[in-house]
């Protein structure tokens, strides 16, 4: 199970994601004391347990250490949809009143994922023999969300 990020992780990782690229403490720190007060050891602090819990790896670089995700912010968004769904004691039910919140952009995202979700699809073809499977299942991204198996 994925367990959301905190306020201060999530606008630390928010940052590393939107960045993509490592990252120092010092430049974290800087761009956050932008919207409010926040000691350098308050970020290394943070920035030590997203690594510790796996969501951050680190390389060091002279005396400090260069963030940079483990996985993508989406791989993070659908990690925790799935951990919502699989809550459900009816996960057809639960999916239609998600639909019904979904805006009209939400719902037309989720046409052009479905389709092309249906390019790469996971589950085998339903054929009797071995050579009706394709070469690959779809693309690897070789991104895991941390909690996720793969």
């Amino acid at each position: 199970m994925v367990r959301q990020l905190g306020e201060l992780e999530n606008a630390i990782m928010t940052r590393v994601w939107r960045w993509n690229r490592p990252v120092t403490v010092r430049e974290v720190l800087l761009d956050l004391q932008s919207e409010r007060e926040i000691a350098y050891t308050t970020v290394m602090t943070v920035l030590d347990k997203l690594h510790r819990k796996g969501w951050l790896r680190r390389e060091r670089a002279g005396r400090a250490y260069r963030y940079e995700p483990v996985s993508s912010r989406e791989a993070y968004t659908a990690a925790l949809m799935n951990d919502a769904w699989a809550t459900s004691d009816n996960p057809a039910a639960a999916l239609v009143h998600f639909f019904g919140l979904m805006s009209p952009e939400q719902r037309e995202a989720l046409r052009d994922a479905l389709r092309v979700a249906a390019l790469f699809p996971s589950d085998p073809p339903t054929g009797d023999s071995a050579q009706d499977a394709p070469d690959s299942a779809g693309p690897d991204t070789g991104e895991t969300a941390p909690g996720a198996t793969r």
